[in-house]
Order: structure tokens, then sequence, then C-alpha cells
């Protein structure tokens, strides 16, 4: 035992010498963002404001910014089934248990054993010239050999393995609100298409009754056969457009599938767009409340602790490492005899091991982790200033795609008139069926601009709400 004290004492001498030759201890600090303090559009003219009281996205959960139905269930659905997200979520499962083994390591592992053994020994091993059976009877418990933490390796170790574990919950936020993002733009996507595909519908209609009407104004003389020709090149195009929507729905639909993890039932499947109120409007905000909301850039900054805490690890390595192993019970030959006080055993063997020597090994891993350190700051500030730049171009796009919608309206309820007005003129022998031809090929384009112009501004939003951190 006194030999014990001796090591212990000169060991602790050794430590007080060693600790001057260590780092300094480095505690974290929040990089500063590297972003404006305001959006910047880029543009002129100024970005479209929200309505007053507009809630911040992060504050805004997807129910209530989606609020139709059919598509609050499909993206219920995506979340319960989609595989990416599953993957997401059992992560988090495997880093939280990591964190728990790593956390259960600040205390001693205690262990109860029994055993015994029996042999014979020869005569001719004996010391009294007779062969006899030796046993060997022992219970008891044992502490595995547990670390003094006195230099905080363990604690940084459980630190960097906590931080991992939250990096991984953010992670999986981020993986969520990207999934709802998609599933939404998927489903407005095939609505788009559909109303595109509804608009070649009527047009082909109103294609085939202007084509039977030249016809038989043909038939009488009135008009040509190159009038003829040209109301059958438009039934014919539109015939064209309906089979490429037809296809593109198809595809809208199996893209939406995958998203979900399941098939969508028809009864869910969107019918058009429907009315522009479809989603709620948002907040940006400024970027000093939105950006450090996202779950993309919270789980770097959890990573960047993390490479902290392996600071931590790689300083602790320039200090003694204390453990300490013990145990105690029982032992005896006789198993009667096993629990008698004669027969109590204990052991107590405490090790410490200094860093001497090593050729610059440990101040090569102390390198090393500022280097990751630095890494992960640098990482850090571009998920920043990536996630102000796709906020920046979202609201951009917003208030300019609000007035494209709204000019586009404008250009169509024109177009409408300016058709009505030439088949009324063609019908009353006023104009030939070439200014018909042109005024419905000009509508008709002027339509299906609108639908795309109106597919995109939702899709904006929808991308607005995802940036600025929405979704959860």
């Amino acid at each position: 035992m006194n030999n014990i004290k001796a090591i212990l004492c000169v060991s602790l001498g050794a430590l007080f010498g060693l600790s001057g030759c260590a780092p300094h201890k480095e505690t974290y600090s929040q990089p500063k963002t590297p972003v404006p303090p305001v959006w910047q559009s880029g543009e002129a003219k100024p970005q479209a404001q929200p309505a007053t009281g507009a809630p911040a996205a992060s504050e805004l959960k997807w129910r209530d910014f989606f609020t139709d139905d059919k598509l609050r269930q499909v993206i219920d659905m995506a979340l319960k089934n989609n595989r990416d997200l599953r993957m997401a979520a059992l992560n988090v499962e495997k880093v939280q248990a990591q964190y728990r083994v790593q956390r259960a390591q600040q205390y001693p592992t205690i262990e109860a054993a029994a055993g015994g053994q029996a042999y014979w020994v020869p005569r001719d091993a004996s010391s009294n010239g007779k062969g006899y059976t030796y046993e060997d009877n022992t219970v008891g418990v044992q502490a595995a050999s547990w670390e003094l933490d006195l230099f905080g390796r363990v604690r940084s170790l459980k630190s960097e393995a906590l931080e991992q574990y939250l990096a991984s919950e953010q992670a999986r936020a981020a993986s969520q609100i990207s999934l709802v993002a998609a599933v939404a733009n998927g489903y407005l996507t095939m609505a788009g298409d559909r109303d595109s595909l509804r608009l070649a519908q009527a047009t082909l209609d109103a294609q085939k009754a202007t084509y039977e009407l030249v016809r038989r104004t043909r038939d009488f003389g009135i008009d040509s056969d190159l009038d003829l020709r040209q109301a059958q090149s438009q039934v014919e195009a539109a015939q064209v457009d309906i089979a490429r929507y037809t296809a593109q729905v198809a595809l809208d639909e199996n893209a939406l599938d995958l998203l979900v993890g399941a098939p969508v039932p028809a009864e869910l499947l969107p019918g058009g767009l429907g009315s522009d109120g479809a989603l709620k409007d948002i907040s940006a905000g400024l970027p000093s409340e939105v950006l450090l909301r996202r779950p993309d850039i919270l789980a770097s900054e959890h990573q960047l602790k993390a490479a902290y805490a392996n600071i931590g690890v790689a300083r602790a390595a320039f200090f003694p490492q204390i453990t300490l192993t013990g145990g105690g019970g029982f032992a005896s030959s006789a198993l009667a005899e096993l629990f008698s006080l004669r027969a109590r055993t204990w052991t107590f063997a405490p090790q410490i091991v200094m860093p001497i020597f090593d050729a610059g090994t440990r101040k090569a891993n102390f390198k090393i982790a500022q280097v990751e350190r630095d890494t992960a700051i640098a990482e850090y500030e571009k998920a920043i200033q990536t996630a102000f730049r796709e906020v920046g171009d979202s609201l951009s796009q917003r208030s300019w795609l609000m007035e494209q919608q709204n000019a586009q309206q404008s250009l169509v309820n024109t177009l409408e008139e300016t058709y009505r007005l030439s088949e009324a003129r063609y019908k009353a022998g006023i104009d030939n069926y070439l200014s018909v031809l042109v005024a419905q090929r000009s509508l008709y384009g002027g339509q299906q601009a609108l639908v795309s112009l109106r597919m995109s501004r939702l899709g904006n939003l929808v991308t607005l709400y995802k940036v600025l951190g929405g979704g959860a």
C-alpha cells in the first residue's frame, strides 16, 4: 500500500511539471454572422412585403402554411413512409445511443462474478508425495478500469458525442423540411400540368368545332381548302399537346409516389392549382433572426461545437491518464468456507500513464483538431451565406412573379376578347379564317403561360417557406 501511495505522489508531482507544457484551453464562441443585416434582392424594385402581422416561417407549422386538405394528407403520408426521412430518423437513434455509451464512460463499471475450478495434483508433483484434488472458488464484485477524468478527456468526448447527437437531430429536421417542400412542389407541378392538360382538351374541343364550321363553309364555297387545312392543323396541334401533358401528368404521379414512399390514392391527387390563397403569407424577418434558426445551420453549429470538444480531447493527451481498477469478495479452496470472514479478499490497482516523449504525435494531433475546428467554422459560415442567398433569391422572385402573373392575366383577358371579336367577324363574313387562327394561337399560348406563372409563383412561396426555416 505504501508503494501505491509513493507512485501516486511521484505521478502527481510529474503532473504539475507537465501541465506547463500543455496547450491552453479553448472555449467555444459563436462566429460572427458573415452576411448583411438586411435582405438584399439586387433589384431596383422593392421586394413585395407580406401582409401585416404575417408570421415568421419558423413559427408556422406546415399544417398551417398549406391550407389544401388533400395536400396536407399527402405530406402526412410522406412523413410516415419516405425512406430518406426514415434513414435520417434511424441515424438520430444511432447517434443518440453512441452518446449514451460515451456518457457512461464517466462512471465506473461494476460487475458481479463467481467462479470455481478444480484440478488434480499428481503424487509426483505434490509436496507430501500424495495426489490430491485442489479447488479454487471465488465470488465478488469488481470494477473495470475507470479513468479519473481530472483533465476533461472523458468530459470532452461526452460533449463531442452530445453535439454530434444534436447535429443529427437538426439534420433530421432539415430533411423533414426538404421533404415537405419537395412533396408540395411535386403536388403543385402535377396540379399545374393537369390544368395545362385540361386547357389543351378545351382548346381541342373548340378547334374541332371550328374545323367543322370551316368544313361546312368550304363545302358551300365560302372558305378555301387552305382555310380547312389551317383549321385541321390547329386540331392536330392540340392533340399533340394533350398527349404531351398526359404523359407529363403520369411522370408527375410517379415522382410524387416516390417522394411519398407509397402510391398516393387517386382521391388525394390534385385536380388543378386551385385558388391563389392555397398558401399562407409569411414574413421574411431579419437575417439574424431567421438564418440562425434554420435546422441545417443549427446542425452546422453543433458540428462546430463538436470540433471544439475534440480540441479538449487532444489537449487532455498532454496530461497523465489515471485509471483505477479494484474489486472485492471471497476466495477459498473449500466451497464450505467460501463466505467465511477469513476468505475475504480485495484488489486495488491504480495506474498512471504519463506522456514523456512521442516524437511530436500529441502536438500533431492537437494541430489536427485545431484545423478541423477552423474547417468547421468555415463550413458554418458557408452554410449561413448559402442560406442568405437562397432567401434573397426567393424574395426577389416573389415580387416579380406576382407582377408577371398579374400582367399575364391582363394579357389573357385581352386575348380572350380579341379571339371573341375575331370569331364574330369571321362568322359575319367580314374577315377570313386567318385572323381567327392567329387569335386562337395567341390566346392558347397566353393561357398556358399563365398556368406556368401561377405554378412558379406558388412554388416560389413553398421554396421561401423552406429556406426561411419552416416545415417542422
